[in-house]
């Protein structure tokens, strides 16, 4: 037996990591991981393609994304570990897809840092203009690597006030648009009114088709939500924290997205918005508060480096999964005295680097290209995901396997709508000729891939054989849910 195999035999508690993360953690993580840089950032671009309308599109995606969450939730609570998204790949679809996606998945944070960095950057030029956006973000991206090589209850503390501020932030500007839309005070309440979502021609002014080529930057912005997949193996209670966060998804979705646009846009006429511009500093501005438009663009910069810091957290427990199972150096495999994946995480932040390197060289096209192919490669991720829950549940029919005890409500018919759509959102990607690139990089990324593949099978077959999970099992009910 090889060493590989014998480590993926362990259970969460024996892979060496401190479950540091306690409930308040995790759900604050998990709030945060709906609030990010498609959202403060990403939105400004996509009001002016489609106009109102985009409350709509990311109502739609966030109806999506709850399905994709409640796939994954059956399959944490069934095994929770860590690594899982690449785990149940390995499990349900065969070796090659877990290596597959534990590496994508790592693609996908490498280029969202670089995303992340890009908008940090962006949001400090507000201030500074002077200043190029490359020196910003090495700057950020040097500060958050030693952040992250504390351990992880520093890390999860650190995401509990960052996304305690991005919470607190949206709430107060929803509230505030609120009071100007009932009161009429500010320089923007005497044009504020709910029929700015349709008097400016229509609630779609560009089409339908243009409101739907928005999603691919829609689903962007929820990249991230399957974060809590991720600190399952360093939770102090899987079992009851987990579920909590999933359920609690569709609120923050109608809130924060849902909510905070339809405020921001019946106080502000879509027209108005453009992108490169948070469509949130924007709507301050407009209204005139002293400061309001400078405090919003605190909160936005401290929600790109929230993400940011959450990419380096997650890039190194991947990599550490991917060595477990012979699938990456094994240097990957070793903690550093803070029971942190140290080396994986300098790694991945050294190719996070060619996002400041992009700054430098096309820093007016950064952003655009780096988030199609986070775009692209969280889809394959949440594609994995659903296809798992899909033969994790026929198992369970079939009486091969115990149910899990957070079973997705219609069993796998949520499932099958979500792979649906999101081949969809991939076929509008293929259609659109900038964010196309994102294809060919996936493309190379999979040829790359594949080559490794080969690479492994030659020198340790062991590693590509289709192996057992652990016996050890947590108790589940013996009946589907």
């Amino acid at each position: 037996m090889t060493s590989a195999q014998v480590d993926t035999e362990r259970t969460p508690e024996e892979e060496g990591y401190e479950r540091g993360l306690g409930s308040r953690q995790v759900q604050m993580i998990a709030i945060g991981g709906a609030i990010g840089v498609g959202l403060f950032l990403g939105a400004g671009a996509n009001i002016a393609k489609a106009g109102p309308s985009l409350i709509l599109m990311y109502a739609l995606a966030g109806a999506i994304i709850f399905f994709i969450m409640r796939a994954l939730g059956e399959l944490l609570l069934y095994r929770p570990v860590s690594g899982s998204f690449a785990e149940y790949s390995r499990e349900f679809l065969g070796p090659f897809f877990g290596y597959f996606t534990g590496w994508t998945y790592w693609l996908m944070w490498v280029v969202t840092g670089m995303a992340e960095l890009t908008a940090a950057a962006i949001y400090v030029h507000y201030w500074f203009p002077a200043v190029p956006q490359w020196v910003t973000a090495l700057v950020f991206l040097v500060v958050l690597f030693g952040v992250n090589l504390i351990s992880v209850k520093v890390f999860g503390e650190l995401e509990f006030w960052f996304s305690m501020v991005k919470v607190t932030a949206l709430i107060g500007m929803i509230v505030i648009g609120l009071g100007v839309l009932t009161f009429g005070f500010s320089s923007a309440g005497d044009t504020a009114a709910v029929s700015n979502l349709w008097e400016f021609d229509g609630f779609f002014p560009k089409g339908i088709g243009s409101s739907l080529m928005t999603l691919q930057g829609v689903m962007f912005a929820y990249l991230a939500v399957e974060l809590v997949g991720v600190t399952a193996g360093e939770s102090e209670n899987p079992e009851k924290t987990l579920p909590k966060a999933i359920n609690t998804l569709p609120w923050r979705i109608a809130l924060f997205y849902v909510g905070a646009l339809t405020v921001i846009l019946c106080v502000v006429k879509w027209t108005e918005f453009a992108p490169g511009v948070s469509p949130f500093v924007e709507a301050f501005a407009k209204i005139g508060i002293p400061a309001g438009a400078g405090i919003v663009n605190f909160v936005v910069l401290t929600a790109a480096l929230s993400s940011c810091n959450s990419g380096m957290y997650s890039t190194g427990r991947m990599l550490r999964n991917l060595a477990a199972n012979g699938e990456a150096p094994a240097r990957f495999r070793k903690l550093s005295s803070t029971k942190a994946p140290a080396f994986g995480i300098t790694v991945s932040v050294l190719f996070m680097g060619i996002g400041v390197i992009l700054n430098y060289v096309v820093p007016e096209k950064a952003f655009g290209y780096v988030t199609s192919v986070a775009t692209a490669a969280g889809i394959w991720t949440w594609l994995m995901i659903l296809i798992s829950q899909v033969l994790y549940r026929r198992a369970v029919v079939a009486g091969r396997l115990p149910a899990s005890s957070f079973p997705a409500p219609g069993g796998s018919v949520c499932s099958y709508i979500a792979i649906a759509f999101l081949l969809f959102v991939t076929c509008l990607i293929a259609y659109d000729a900038d964010a196309r690139v994102c294809l060919y990089v996936m493309a190379g990324w999979a040829v790359a891939l594949g080559i490794g593949w080969t690479v492994l099978k030659s020198r340790n077959p062991a590693v590509t054989e289709r192996r057992d999970p652990p016996a050890e099992q947590p108790e589940q009910p013996q009946k589907v849910g």
